[in-house]
């Protein structure tokens, strides 16, 4: 997920928010101002109340944060990297940059987030009963019984066995450790992630419908989100399957056309573009090294009239990222983006252009791993 904001880094991690954040700190401060401090206190002065509640959408958001970076502590303590962790909207995200090794890394590695919110909901709980005993005054006291509270019953959520939920991730690790099976582990987990959200979506419908819209609304949301996520894991799976011990050479689009970034635009768009299948085309140096691409909908903004610019003045430059050579592995280029139209990367060979990998060519090794894993003989 991208960061909105950047707070900076712990342990060299990108750590930031999502714009959404701000949305559901919000609404926690409305809840917390509106509703429960009021009804806890109704003496204390407004402003009072909502400073307390502001106060206790921070912490809360703090107890998310400490969440998320305990997954990426143990994450790290047991080889895999983490690229950034980043708060939004429905809670927190630690983007883990591999797979643990082992069953147990696994298990470690998704059990310590609930194990960390109980934690918190455990101090919060210790300040509440100490602010108590000090005799601190009751706006203080709920806030922190609220902290608490919430805390539990996000430990207690996320040990809903299945994914993305970090039960899903323990109960993968579970299977995964008794069969020795990663993959069916895997599907298991996001299966029943898949039906634990259209479960959600539905006790969350039929909440709005009989008792409170907003609390049903807000079930049936997060049972969106946890099956939609289950279903792009599901799908993520699928490619990762899909490019097992295949070769960029395997699936790129071999001698692709191709422009130089000296040659005039105007002549490679009547040469060569319109007469090509291709809607992005790699430009290459003298040497023949790709540096660039250029997609046909960039070329049709060039004015007809103009024949002074070339190739290498409206390409998008590639890093040394997106040219790879033909024997890396597939699975190297999932997580790339597009970097020119649907364009993943060139393919150089000796510092020359010999392919390119799309977004097609990844689809349509999908659609072909059938075929390579091999087809039900025929009756």
């Amino acid at each position: 997920m991208k960061q909105t904001f950047r707070f900076g880094t712990f342990r060299g991690i990108p750590v930031g928010v999502h714009w959404s954040v701000l949305v559901i700190m919000l609404l926690i401060t409305e809840i917390l101002g509106r509703s429960v401090l009021p009804t806890a206190d109704p003496a204390a002065s407004p402003g009072l109340r909502w400073t307390a509640a502001a106060v206790a959408a921070v912490l809360f958001m703090g107890s998310l944060a400490a969440h998320e970076i305990a997954h990426a502590i143990v994450a790290r303590h047991h080889g895999v990297g983490v690229a950034s962790i980043t708060l939004w909207a429905l809670g927190g995200l630690a983007e883990l940059d591999g797979e643990p090794a082992t069953a147990r890394a696994d298990l470690q590695i998704a059990g310590v987030g609930p194990l960390t919110s109980a934690a918190a909901g455990g101090v919060f709980a210790g300040a509440w009963q100490a602010a108590e005993a000090l005799g601190a005054p009751v706006i203080a006291t709920a806030s922190l019984s609220w902290l608490a509270a919430t805390n539990v019953l996000i430990a207690v959520f996320n040990l809903l066995p299945g994914a993305p939920l970090d039960g899903g991730r323990i109960l993968r690790a579970l299977l995964w450790g008794r069969s020795g099976d990663k993959a069916r582990a895997t599907r298991t987990a996001q299966h029943a992630g898949l039906w634990l959200g259209r479960v959600m979506m539905g006790g969350g419908l039929l909440m709005l419908l009989l008792w409170s819209w907003w609390n049903g609304l807000w079930l049936a949301l997060i049972g969106w989100f946890i099956s939609s996520s289950a279903r792009a894991e599901e799908r993520w799976s699928d490619l990762r399957e899909a490019a097992r011990d295949l070769r960029v050479a395997d699936i790129m689009r071999h001698d692709p056309d191709h422009g130089w970034t000296w040659q005039p635009a105007a002549g490679f768009i009547r040469d060569v573009a319109v007469r090509s299948r291709q809607s992005v085309f790699p430009v290459v140096s003298v040497s023949g090294e790709p540096v660039g691409a250029v997609t046909t909908d960039r070329l049709s903004r060039i004015p007809a009239w103009d024949t002074g610019v070339t190739l290498g003045d409206v390409s998008v430059t590639l890093g040394p990222d997106r040219v790879v050579a033909p024997e890396r592995p597939v699975d190297t280029l999932l997580q790339m983006a597009p970097v020119a139209g649907d364009l993943v990367a060139a393919v150089a060979s000796d510092h020359h252009l010999v392919g390119i990998v799309t977004t097609e060519d990844l689809q349509r090794m999908m659609r072909q791993t059938p075929l390579r894993r091999g087809s039900p003989t025929p009756a």
